[in-house]
């Protein structure tokens, strides 16, 4: 999913550049809110751990590779907002210290896995989440869900991008083909790493995840109805 320098035109490149640092600042201001004392440190860690998980790479086609993105772990986690923080983070240190996706092209790198996979990942998270029963151990199935919808996606939208401004003439169906078809397949074990991260947590601190956080408040306001009648 990386997308090195040259593989897109200038024209394209600038204006993923442009989201990225409208998301990055609207980011910076969101993640405010979602962040306290306990959860500051977890955010540290859900980098570090995507970090790790973007160094396993698929190879594809025409030069690109796929691996997965983290950004649905990382908004059930500690909130999208701050997901896109740290997603923003390990792309540039990705990029400057391991040639990981090129420099010209961080803006895409960040539009592509640090808004589109956080927040199409924190979508249907929070669409599946409120149609299942109001327990915390739904909070699994809805971050696997997001998870793996939000890594085809992400792919589907690069292949948009090259249709827009690829400095190759591959068509766009050959393109959204190879990408999509392979993510799915990632999107799958993205699916199952983020049920047993997300899972091993609920079980034990479910206060510290953010997509438990209203299942949490409205189980206590019950609690606190049913013992005031």
């Amino acid at each position: 999913m990386h997308v090195p320098d040259g593989f897109l035109d200038a024209p394209t490149s600038v204006g993923t550049a442009v989201v990225a640092v409208a998301a990055v600042g609207v980011a910076l201001r969101g993640a405010r809110r979602e962040l306290d004392d306990r959860t500051a440190p977890l955010a540290g860690l859900v980098a570090l751990f995507v970090f790790a998980t973007q160094m396993i790479n698929f190879p594809i086609a025409a030069g690109t590779s796929g691996h997965l993105l983290g950004g649905a772990l990382a908004a059930v986690l500690v909130g999208p907002f701050t997901a896109t923080l740290a997603i923003t983070v390990v792309l540039i240190v990705q990029a400057i210290l391991m040639a990981d996706g090129g420099i010209t092209a961080l803006g895409t790198n960040i539009t592509l896995m640090g808004v589109v996979g956080v927040w199409v990942g924190w979508g249907v998270f929070t669409l599946v989440r409120a149609v299942l029963p109001k327990r915390t151990a739904m909070v699994v199935p809805a971050a696997a869900l997001g998870a793996l919808v939000s890594v085809p996606t992400a792919a589907l939208g690069f292949s948009v991008l090259f249709a827009l401004g690829g400095n190759a003439d591959v068509p766009f169906s050959t393109v959204a083909t190879a990408m999509v078809g392979v993510h799915v397949v990632i999107g799958i074990g993205e699916a199952l790493i983020t049920a047993l991260a997300v899972a091993s947590i609920v079980l034990t601190r479910p206060d510290l995840v953010h997509g438990a956080k209203p299942l949490l408040a409205q189980r206590e306001l019950t609690i606190r109805t049913a013992v005031s009648a």
